[in-house]
């Protein structure tokens, strides 16, 4: 099993990049470059970029970033599973799951790249289809770049077919996806994109405005862009349901496919989050978690139910109740109202109704310090539970000043929330690219 697992990594990087070079030849095909140059061909580019994210890019930043943020255990006996369980400095260069979040995001805005530059001249004049093409493209580099900007402490914002790509603190790369997605509303803004787009690439379980005004929230929160934030929360439909979906055969719920098939990881009960920091009457429990506990060494592992009771469960893309914790965090960070913050914190905590996913804390408002430290704890917790291995909680851990794992501890004591702060940058990366940036030291 080892030996397949170290096999399978090196296929996956044969089949993607070196230095963030996209130009690979498959001999038993078209090139990328000759698949954009048409009009069905960059239709089809767009539907398996969103896929490839869907279906790869996403399986890397939820499964990898939740094992450093203790959202899952690592459970097999695989060399780069423990890695990522023990964290610290521990985590070596050439960790196959720290490539896999690298390569895949990497990838993902690559294709981004090329639809951009290929449809303004393929679909010149279709100015329905180009508009949602392009910013279709726009929102999933926008989204590539924020993934590498949760595991990453520099990434890259471009992608360049020689190689050598040039990096950014990751502080811009967030600036940069935020451009993106308002240059990606302005496109729809300024052409409403055809049925044709809709129908073909984002399918009726995609929305593309509120897709893109949901990661405008998340990403100027992040920037620490308050007003933004909330104004781009403001623009989101609560009851709005944009999906990743997968036909159970030629693409597999990858949360499904790791923790119940591969089985390398398994959920940590409670969120993943130390005792006392969760209510056990929390109707998230038993929305995210399925069967009896298990008992493995110092945890309680639980079955995965949420968003991957089956092979084919649809993933959102985000939550709703998101834009209100997003808001609830931007009004206390800016020196907001207290009671309009607890209003969005309660809106969460009380619902037992009505989530377009179905996701309900059905818990009492919340009756605690009415201090801002105080209240954001509560807005962490409810992000925990509520966004569960979405590859959010590493962003978020830091974000809200949880404890930083040591240096020089290994194992990491269970004490601490995240065993990285980032990751070390690929040794494939390094080997192949003179501007990769020094590793962090944790």
């Amino acid at each position: 099993m080892k030996k397949l697992f170290k096999h399978s990594i090196f296929l996956l990087a044969l089949a993607v990049f070196s230095g963030c070079k996209m130009d690979i030849v498959n001999p038993n095909g078209p090139t990328d470059a000759q698949v954009v140059s048409t009009r069905e061909g960059l239709i089809t580019y767009s539907i398996g970029m969103k896929q490839n994210y869907a279906a790869s890019a996403f399986e890397s930043l939820a499964i990898t970033t939740g094992g450093t943020t203790r959202e899952v255990k690592g459970i097999a006996t695989f060399t780069n599973v423990l890695e990522i369980e023990a964290g610290g400095s521990a985590l070596p260069t050439f960790n196959g799951n720290v490539l896999g979040v690298w390569l895949r995001m990497n990838r993902v805005m690559g294709m981004a790249d090329d639809i951009i530059a290929n449809a303004p001249t393929v679909l010149a004049t279709d100015n329905a289809m180009r508009s949602g093409i392009v910013a279709h493209a726009h929102l999933f580099k926008a989204m590539a770049i924020g993934g590498l900007a949760t595991a990453f402490e520099q990434v890259p914002t471009e992608t360049n077919k020689a190689g050598g790509v040039t990096f950014v603190a990751r502080q811009q790369g967030l600036l940069k996806a935020i451009e993106l997605l308002e240059q990606a509303a302005a496109l729809i803004a300024a052409n409403t994109p055809s049925t044709e787009f809709n129908t073909r690439v984002l399918g009726a379980n995609f929305n593309l405005l509120n897709c893109i005004n949901a990661y405008l929230a998340r990403y100027n929160v992040m920037a620490g862009r308050y007003t933004q934030a909330i104004a781009a929360a403001n623009l989101v439909p609560l009851s709005s349901a944009s999906q990743f979906v997968y036909d159970g055969a030629q693409s597999i719920n990858p949360i499904y496919n790791q923790l119940r098939v591969v089985n390398s990881f398994s959920p940590r009960d409670n969120f993943g989050l130390p005792a006392g920091m969760f209510d056990p009457a929390d109707g998230r429990l038993a929305f995210y978690f399925q069967g009896s506990p298990v008992t493995s060494g110092s945890d309680v592992l639980r079955t995965i139910r949420g968003f991957a009771q089956v092979n084919s469960s649809p993933i959102p893309v985000y939550l709703p109740d998101e834009m209100r914790l997003i808001k609830a965090e931007a009004i206390l960070r800016s020196g907001g109202l207290v009671t309009d913050a607890l209003i969005e914190i309660n809106a969460v905590r009380q619902q037992s109704s009505g989530d377009a996913f179905g996701v309900h804390a059905n818990l009492p408002a919340y009756t605690g310090s009415i201090l801002v430290n105080d209240l954001l704890l509560e807005v962490y917790k409810q992000r925990c539970a509520e966004l569960y291995l979405s590859g959010l909680r590493l962003e978020d851990s830091r974000r809200f000043g949880r404890t930083a794992p040591p240096n020089n501890v290994n194992p990491v004591p269970t004490t601490f929330e995240r065993n990285r702060n980032f990751y070390p940058y690929p040794d494939q990366e390094r080997l192949n690219n003179p501007n990769t940036p020094a590793d962090p030291s944790i």
